[in-house]
């Protein structure tokens, strides 16, 4: 997950230097539609693996696919119990081939406030921590983890945020091992993703390439 009390970086494109993203988002097209019309493509790992740069790049490469943040759907009271959102908002419409209405929470103010469009488009991509989870898979043309330890990647989180979001960061690390514990991801992974110092390395992943 994402820090949700923290603005989204802005994404740079990918550019002709990301040939990875470029193959990548040949191969996912190529793919057959997972829900409805829709090849859905989940990006999950650990927070602060890098999977919201990684999900902005690779939707540009895609030509603008559309993302879905899982921040979005959990709560403070609920880091990981959003299934029966995202069924109803997300997959549900995704499956008739209907753009997805679905609210925003707002992390700020403690309670769903805004909302957003999610349109079925030929690539959509979900990403966030327990995107690879067991009651989503079924509906994944691709599940894809960012390679990189709980350990460097709660890091470069805790270093990114600063120490005033210290007392979130306990408590979300908590939770996290508990929910890989019960519901792990990199298993059932068909591709990992390896940031390197320029771009992207692709590599099979433990379930095998889609």
């Amino acid at each position: 997950m994402n820090d949700p009390l923290r603005p989204r970086d802005p994404v740079a494109p990918a550019t002709p230097a990301d040939p990875a993203l470029d193959a990548l988002a040949r191969r996912l097209r190529a793919l057959p539609p997972s829900v409805g019309p829709v090849r859905l493509v989940a990006v999950d790992g650990h927070a602060g693996s890098g999977k919201t740069t990684f999900s902005g790049r690779l939707a540009a490469a895609l030509g603008g696919a559309p993302v879905l943040h899982l921040d979005d759907l959990a709560t403070h009271e609920e880091l990981f119990d959003w299934s029966d959102r995202l069924d109803e908002w997300i997959l549900t419409p995704l499956s008739h081939g209907e753009t997805a209405r679905y609210r925003t929470y707002d992390w700020v103010a403690r309670q769903f406030a805004g909302e957003r469009e999610l349109a079925a488009a030929p690539v959509v991509i979900v990403e966030g921590v327990g995107a690879g989870r067991r009651a989503l898979r079924p509906y994944l043309a691709c599940l894809m983890w960012m390679e990189l330890t709980d350990v460097s990647s709660w890091e470069r989180g805790q270093l990114r945020d600063g120490p005033s979001m210290s007392t979130f960061w306990d408590g979300w690390k908590r939770a996290e091992r508990e929910h890989f514990a019960a519901d792990p991801t990199r298993p059932y992974a068909e591709l990992l993703v390896h940031q390197r110092q320029e771009g992207y390395e692709v590599l099979p992943g433990p379930h095998g390439s889609p």
